[in-house]
């Protein structure tokens, strides 16, 4: 039955697990197939038709492990080119900058809206077309904060140097008031604390994977393809790029259960 396949997530490294928790609270009958390319992270700074490439590669993958959707869960990779990758599929293909919008949206009072991503994902100002589109009133100020995404695969968030860092790189969003602040990328809700220490408590801090797992059990509801049998075990796939033991490491910490992640080679990395 279709509605016993998995929901697939991709992701340049283990950023993507804050939707994987999302969706085990959401959606707990789901398995889930995961795959982070951590042989090619960060995104970031890559040419966008390159993380078109590899987004396609893992896409194909992917497709061979009897999945019902997709989601993109990586926002370097969505404003890299989510269209391109619904392009490539015949499943259902969704993103995480979209969801985040909406809830940044419904939360900020002065209509000042921070965004911090990847020097990929702020150049695309894939964010700000979408706010802009939603709300013309919103005044939006970006911020790309490249070296988080390696603080969060090196196992640094609890380190000073994380916090030294925080602070140069949000000192432009607290002198521009904004109340609301999206973490334009899937590794940022892993340094959550670090950051609203920096930006203080009357700033909402948004993530995107909660509303990302809405949109998907909503997807997978008008498609009649959630799996309602509570009989079956969710039995969970994790692959990575490169060696497992960081992704590991930090993923058993992160969703509160034991990973069992595969090492997968893919074509070109380099």
């Amino acid at each position: 039955m279709d509605s016993l396949k998995s929901i697939a997530l991709l992701d340049s490294g283990v950023g993507g697990l804050t939707v994987v928790k999302e969706i085990f609270k959401q959606l707990p009958n789901e398995r889930i197939v995961y795959f982070g390319d951590t042989a090619r992270m960060p995104y970031g700074p890559r040419p966008h038709h390159e993380v078109r490439k590899f987004a396609l590669q893992i896409l194909e993958f992917l497709q061979t492990q009897d999945i019902k959707i997709v989601i993109v869960a990586c926002n370097s990779a969505s404003a890299a080119g989510l269209s391109f990758t619904r392009e490539n599929s015949v499943l259902p293909v969704i993103g995480v900058i979209e969801p985040g919008v909406r809830a940044a949206l419904a939360h900020t009072k002065n209509k000042r809206v921070g965004v911090i991503g990847t020097t990929g994902t702020i150049n695309s100002r894939a964010y700000d077309k979408v706010i802009k589109e939603l709300d013309p009133e919103v005044e939006v100020f970006s911020q790309p904060c490249p070296l988080f995404v390696l603080i969060v695969e090196n196992n640094l968030v609890n380190t000073p140097e994380a916090i030294k860092v925080a602070e140069e790189y949000l000192r432009p969003l607290k002198e521009a008031e904004v109340d609301a602040l999206i973490m334009g990328c899937t590794h940022y809700p892993l340094m959550e604390e670090v950051i609203q220490r920096v930006m203080g408590p009357e700033v909402r801090l948004i993530s995107s994977a909660e509303e990302t797992a809405r949109e998907a059990k909503d997807i997978l509801a008008r498609k009649k393809l959630l799996n309602h049998d509570v009989k079956i075990s969710a039995h969970h796939r994790f692959f990575v790029s490169a060696s497992p033991s960081t992704f590991v490491e930090i993923g058993e910490k992160l969703i509160n259960q034991r990973v069992k992640a595969y090492q997968v080679l893919l074509p070109d990395i380099t």
